[in-house]
C-alpha cells in the first residue's frame, strides 16, 4: 500500500510538473513578443462596475492569463505576540477553500493546469495567478474561493506551522540568514521592520485559525488593492472577473499605522558561529522611491555594487584580491524607510579587510564619484537590459502591480529609461556625498571571531 501511495504521489507530481511546464513555455513565448514590441505595449486601466481597478496588458499571442495583486499590509502588521501570522496566512490560502478541503483544492488546481500562490513582504501582501485562457471561468472561481472563503482547517494549519518552524530552525543554522536577522534588529530597533517576518518558533507554534481570520480581515480590503493583468482577456471580461473575485471584500482595511524610521548607522555587530566563512551584511540610509534623487542613487549604486561583474566592489574584492565569490549592494525603498544594503562572504581572517574595502569604495564614491565613461556604461546597461526584467507573463503582471504600489504612474515603463538617461555626473556625486560623506554603515558579521 505504501508503494502504491508513493507511486500515485509521484505520478501526481509529474502531471503537475508537466502542467506548470506548459504554462511556463507559453509564458516565455509571450515574453519574446513583449520584449520585441515593448515600445508598443499598451497598458489599459480597467474599472469594474463594482469599482475595482486593474491595469491590463491585453495580448492574445498565447492563450494564457496572468494576474498579480497586492494589499497594503505585510509582516509589519504582525503584533509582537503574533509574529509570523501574515507569513503563515500566505501559506494557507491554497490549503482549502469553500467546499474543497486541502487535498481537493490542490487536486483541482492540478486538473485546471493553473498556478496560484501567495506571499508577504514587509509592507504588502501578494497574490499571483496564472491560467490557460480556455479554463478561465473555472480558474477565476478558484481564485475567488482562495481570496474570499479560505478554510484554515486544522490539519493543513498544523502542517504549515510545522514547515514554517522547520524553516526558521534551518535559517538559524545559516550564517547569511543570521546576519540578515541581526542586521534588521540592529538598524530598526523597536520597529516592526526589525522583527523576523516569519516569526519565531514560539510565536508560530501558538498561532490559531482565528488569528489567521483576524489578520486576513485586517489586510484584505478594496481600498489598498492593486492589480496587474497580462494576457488573453479583454477589458470587458476582466471587469466582470474583478467583481467576481474582489467585489465582496470590505471597503477598508484595519491596518495599524507604521511610523517612518531612519536606520541606525555606525554599529558593528558580530555573531560567533562555527563556519569556514564569515557572512558580512551592511546597511545605511538610502533614498525614498519618490525622492527626485532616487534615480541618481540607483545609477550610482549600479556602479558601486549593483552591477555585479562591472561594479567597484566586485572589482576590488573579487577580481583584484579574490576575497569573495560574490559581493553586491542594492537600494531598498520600503514604505517607511529607505536603505542601501549589501552583502558578501569571505574567510574569517579576511573579513576585516573586506569591510575596510567596502568602506573605502564608499568614501571614493563620495569624494571623486565615477568617471564619465563609467556613468555612460552604467546607463547603457540599465536601459538596454530593462526589458529583460520582464522575464515571464507573471513577472510582467507583477511589475504592473509593483508600479502601482510604488505610485509611479501608468506611464512609468515608457518614462523609465529616459529617467535613467537624464542622470548626470553632478547628480551621482551629490547623492554619493549625501549618503557616504561622514556616515558609517552598520555592519553585521557572522562567523568565527574577527581578528
Amino acid at each position: 500500500m505504501k508503494a502504491k501511495v508513493l507511486m500515485a504521489a509521484s505520478a501526481s507530481a509529474s502531471r503537475m510538473t508537466a502542467s506548470l511546464f506548459a504554462l511556463l513555455a507559453l509564458s516565455f513565448l509571450f515574453v519574446a513578443t513583449f520584449v520585441q514590441n515593448s515600445q508598443a505595449i499598451e497598458i489599459q486601466e480597467v474599472k469594474s462596475p463594482g469599482g475595482i481597478t486593474a491595469w491590463l496588458v491585453e495580448d492574445y499571442t498565447v492563450p494564457i492569463i496572468a494576474l498579480n495583486f497586492a494589499f497594503a499590509g505585510g509582516s509589519s502588521q504582525d503584533s509582537d505576540a503574533k509574529l509570523g501570522v501574515t507569513n503563515l496566512l500566505s501559506t494557507m490560502l491554497d490549503e482549502g477553500a469553500g467546499d474543497l478541503d486541502s487535498q481537493a483544492f490542490q487536486g483541482r488546481l492540478e486538473d485546471l493546469t493553473m498556478s496560484l500562490s501567495f506571499s508577504s513582504g514587509r509592507d504588502f501582501f501578494y497574490g499571483s495567478f496564472q491560467s490557460l485562457q480556455a479554463n478561465k471561468d473555472h480558474t477565476f472561481e478558484m481564485l475567488r474561493l482562495a481570496v474570499n472563503e479560505p478554510r484554515f482547517d486544522n490539519d493543513p494549519l498544523e502542517r504549515m506551522k510545522a514547515q514554517t518552524i522547520s524553516g526558521i530552525r534551518r535559517s538559524l543554522k545559516r550564517p547569511d540568514a543570521l546576519a540578515g536577522l541581526n542586521l534588521s534588529k540592529t538598524i530598526f530597533p523597536d520597529h516592526p521592520y526589525g522583527r523576523p517576518s516569519r516569526g519565531t518558533e514560539d510565536t508560530v507554534a501558538k498561532l490559531t485559525s482565528d488569528d489567521l481570520k483576524t489578520q486576513r480581515a485586517k489586510i484584505f480590503a478594496k481600498d489598498s488593492l492593486k492589480i496587474g493583468v497580462v494576457g488573453a482577456i479583454s477589458a470587458d471580461e476582466l471587469a466582470s472577473v474583478l467583481d467576481k473575485v474582489f467585489a465582496n471584500l470590505p471597503e477598508n482595511g484595519d491596518l495599524v499605522a507604521i511610523p517612518n524610521v531612519e536606520p541606525v548607522t555606525d554599529k558593528a555587530v558580530h555573531v560567533d558561529f562555527e563556519s569556514p566563512q564569515t557572512s558580512i551584511q551592511f546597511a545605511l540610509p538610502g533614498y525614498e522611491r519618490h525622492d527626485p534623487k532616487f534615480m541618481s542613487a540607483f545609477v550610482m549604486n549600479h556602479i558601486l555594487g549593483g552591477g555585479s561583474f562591472s561594479s567597484w566592489l566586485y572589482d576590488e574584492i573579487r577580481e583584484q584580491r579574490g576575497l569573495a565569490y560574490s559581493v553586491g549592494s542594492y537600494l531598498v525603498p520600503y514604505k517607511h524607510a529607505a536603505l542601501l544594503m549589501g552583502s558578501t562572504g569571505t574567510r574569517s581572517d579576511k573579513a576585516g579587510e573586506a569591510i575596510d574595502i567596502i568602506k573605502k569604495q564608499m568614501v571614493r564614491m563620495a569624494q571623486t564619484g565615477p568617471t564619465p565613461a563609467e556613468l555612460e556604461e552604467a546607463k547603457s546597461y540599465l536601459t538596454g537590459n530593462y526589458a529583460l526584467n520582464f522575464d515571464s507573463s507573471s513577472s510582467i503582471a507583477r511589475q504592473l502591480t509593483g508600479i502601482q504600489t510604488q505610485e509611479l504612474g501608468i506611464d512609468y515603463i515608457d518614462k523609465r529609461n529616459d529617467m535613467v538617461e537624464a542622470v548626470t555626473l553632478e547628480g551621482v556625486r551629490e547623492v554619493s556625498q549625501d549618503m557616504f560623506d561622514g556616515i558609517e554603515p552598520t555592519f553585521v558579521t557572522v562567523g568565527k571571531p574577527l581578528n
